[in-house]
């Protein structure tokens, strides 16, 4: 739902510089989204004993606001509601009022948004949540305007309503809290079952998304259409498991259509948040790191099956993008772009979304010349009137959202031009309007540092130097990783932290900082056999395990537990926009048993699956992560050990090949004569026994450790591979 232009509230652009304005208790924080909020005339607090305190001493119900700092209708709410100083004098009186960056806290975003699911049946952000001052939520909703509109009860209606039933119906609000209570509590336990996960789970999921899958366009939904990057895992392993076609084609079409449309950026890489058609066509603009850190190892893998350049090149864009954007000084990676930006540099007030990405034909025929124009506007579909077809909100009227609807080849064939010709002519107009776009007001980067989505960007940069064989890829994230090792370490307990911004680290990690963590050391290691992070991704296990294992019941709490005002610890493996913890858990667990033989970690990731067995088989299309890991577990698999100096063209050649295939059910690792042999022995009982063949470099190809002879010889590799490769 958008915004109709006449809906919007008539204010005057006052530009930042003369704004004089007194902060709120929020000028104290970090976070970017609780900063945007700090000079709200709303006496904000952030989560934390002293908001609950003043809530029960004054005897008043808590207004809960959950957003984050890239979210659109998070700036409408702020600008309608809570800069409006009429409401913000009744939030003053009426209710103690707490602001919460969803991204920070996603312990906390987690619980309330299981009650707003229960309560609506809908989820979203901005949050909103009335809550007791023990933190029993009583009344949920997202988006509220200022009043009564769009079918929606207006905020200052809804704070007498709240303010009249908490004063004269006490007892059924405390009976609301304790049945969503309950149904918190029941949602973060798992069913138990004693039935074992057997692979018909799997295809009872390959079958869900072939019924669904959108055969024009690609995609597993109707509009709106989000990138879903743990279905393209789920779907390519599938492939590799059973041969099915099928499976495959569904993720390559999606995949390729995506990058064609308008959620992915034409000109400067990267994909927007989500698609508001069924076409791919017009985006929610927001750029979010975790989304171009899965899909550039979904581009990765349809490159590796594929071997069409199409989907590597869009993997270097994305990479592009986000060294461009998304990379702080230091190493880390931040976390999004906003959706909006100032339509003008001198009224910076004045925002719209997608404002830096659309073009009106004008604009492009004044940048080109008239042939270059020509071109550019014939493959990405430019008309005068605009080429966005459904704008219910009519927010982007005369503008055009650039998108592919016919090929190079296409156009060179409409226009009768020559195909060299058009390519080089489409080449240059692509970057003078990147050039030309980047003189606009940028959209706002959100450059807090989330170890999660840093852990995930890290194994994109790892994964991507071993398939396009780019070292500089390696070099970003090893140099990542020791950023995050060196900020996000608590002095003293040296356990992880998840947050860090403004030479501010904060937060107790969580499994999903763990978990993505250790993923992303666990690549480095293959990608550079660094010995350094295959010790470090052990002793995180470890420390993962202690945290976070159900040893009762199996699978890992998604927190520690340590936080006293989190209601309740919630143990959930569906997905989201990001993998879930446990998925991600668990899979990295079998990664390491079979790398160093640790039987433990087997038994341990094996309980986990047993710990999710009943949802699995309810709805096996929520877990596309987790049944990643199932697959891995189902089979045996290949343990791939290269013996060798590492710069030798020999050994560069056959880890080439072993990277150029897709082989998602193996592990890397590297014998030397170095230290990582040393600590390697001591978890494998023959390892001391391999290394150099006749001093040459050489390649064991290994199941449970039972290895095939070794081979120094290429081409003898490649036919070790194919033949694994079709089985």
């Amino acid at each position: 739902m958008r915004l109709l232009p006449e809906d919007l509230p008539k204010t005057t652009i006052i530009p930042n510089i003369i704004k004089k304005k007194k902060s709120n208790r929020l000028i104290g924080e970090k976070s970017p989204y609780l900063l945007q909020h700090a000079f709200n005339p709303v006496d904000w607090y952030p989560w934390g004993e002293e908001a609950f305190e003043k809530a029960l001493k004054e005897d008043k119900p808590i207004f809960l606001s959950i957003g984050y700092s890239t979210c659109y209708w998070c700036h409408v709410m702020e600008r309608e509601v809570f800069e409006n100083q009429s409401i913000a004098d009744l939030m003053n009186l009426m209710v103690v009022s707490i602001k919460v960056d969803r991204e920070e806290r996603p312990d906390i975003d987690q619980i309330y948004m299981t009650a707003l699911q229960a309560m609506t049946g809908n989820g979203g952000w901005p949050m909103s949540i009335f809550m007791t001052p023990d933190r029993k939520p009583f009344f949920t909703a997202t988006y509220i305007p200022p009043d009564t509109r769009y079918g929606r009860i207006g905020f200052s209606e809804l704070l007498h309503s709240i303010y009249r039933i908490w004063t004269n119906r006490r007892t059924t609000v405390q009976e609301t809290c304790k049945k969503i209570n309950d149904l918190i509590i029941e949602s973060s336990t798992p069913p138990v079952s004693d039935v074992s996960i057997t692979e018909h789970v799997l295809t009872d999921c390959f079958n869900h998304f072939e019924k669904s899958f959108d055969v024009t366009y690609g995609g597993f939904s109707n509009a709106p259409k989000f990138p879903r990057p743990s279905i393209f895992n789920f779907l390519f392993r599938y492939y590799h498991r059973t041969g099915n076609c099928t499976a495959r084609d569904m993720a390559l079409t999606t995949l390729q259509n995506m990058a064609k449309g308008g959620m992915y950026d034409q000109l400067g890489g990267g994909f927007h948040r989500y698609s508001t058609d069924e076409r791919w066509h017009v985006p929610h603009f927001e750029k979010m790191l975790y989304d171009q850190a899965q899909l550039v190892i979904s581009y990765l893998e349809a490159f590796q099956i594929s071997q069409d350049p199409f989907f590597a090149q869009i993997a270097r864009e994305v990479l592009a993008y986000v060294e461009r954007s998304l990379m702080s000084q230091g190493g880390g990676f931040y976390s999004a772009e906003d959706a909006e930006s100032a339509l003008m540099a001198w009224y910076p007030d004045k925002k719209k979304e997608g404002a830096f990405y659309v073009w009106k034909k004008s604009e492009i025929d004044r940048v080109l010349n008239k042939k270059a124009a020509k071109i550019f506007e014939f493959i990405y579909g430019i008309k005068e009137q605009g080429n966005v077809l459904s704008d219910p909100g009519r927010e982007f009227l005369g503008e055009n959202v650039l998108h592919i609807i016919h090929s190079v080849e296409e156009t060179a064939h409409s226009l009768h031009e020559d195909t060299e010709d058009v390519q080089a002519y489409f080449d240059i107009a692509r970057k003078e309007l990147f050039e030309k776009r980047d003189q606009r007001p940028k959209p706002s980067i959100d450059d807090k540092i989330l170890l999660s989505w840093n852990g995930l960007m890290i194994s994109a940069f790892a994964r991507a130097s071993q398939v396009l064989k780019d070292k500089s890829y390696l070099d970003e994230a090893s140099k990542a990783a020791r950023f995050l090792l060196t900020v996000l370490t608590e002095p003293g307990t040296r356990r992880l932290l998840r947050r860090y911004r403004d030479a501010e680290a904060k937060f107790e990690a969580h499994l999903a900082d763990y978990a993505f963590f250790i993923q992303g050391l666990l690549d480095l290691y293959e990608t550079s056999f660094e010995i350094e992070w295959l010790r470090i991704a052990i002793k995180l296990t470890e420390e993962q395990i202690g945290l976070f294992y159900d040893y009762s019941h199996g699978g890992f709490f998604d927190i520690s537990g340590n936080d006293p005002t989190i209601l309740v610890r919630m143990k959930e493996a569906y997905d989201n926009a990001e993998p879930s913890g446990n998925a991600i858990a668990i899979l990295n667990l079998l990664r390491l048993s079979q790398m160093i033989g640790n039987e433990q970690y087997r038994e341990i990731a094996s309980k986990s699956i047993q710990c999710f067995s009943k949802n699995i088989e309810n709805n096996p299309f929520a877990f596309s992560q987790l049944l990643v890991a199932i697959d891995f577990s189902l089979s045996k698999p290949m343990q791939i050990i290269l013996a060798g100096n590492q710069d030798h063209p020999i050994f560069r050649d056959m880890l080439n090949e072993i990277y150029s295939r897709f082989l998602p059910k193996k592990i890397v690792l590297f014998a030397d004569s170095a230290e990582g042999q040393e600590f390697l022995s001591k978890h494998v009982p023959f390892w001391g026994t391999l290394g150099l063949m006749n001093g040459r470099q050489a390649v064991y190809i290994c199941k449970q450790y039972a290895c095939e002879l070794p081979t120094s010889d290429i081409q003898t590799l490649i036919r070790i591979l194919d033949r694994k490769l079709e089985k």
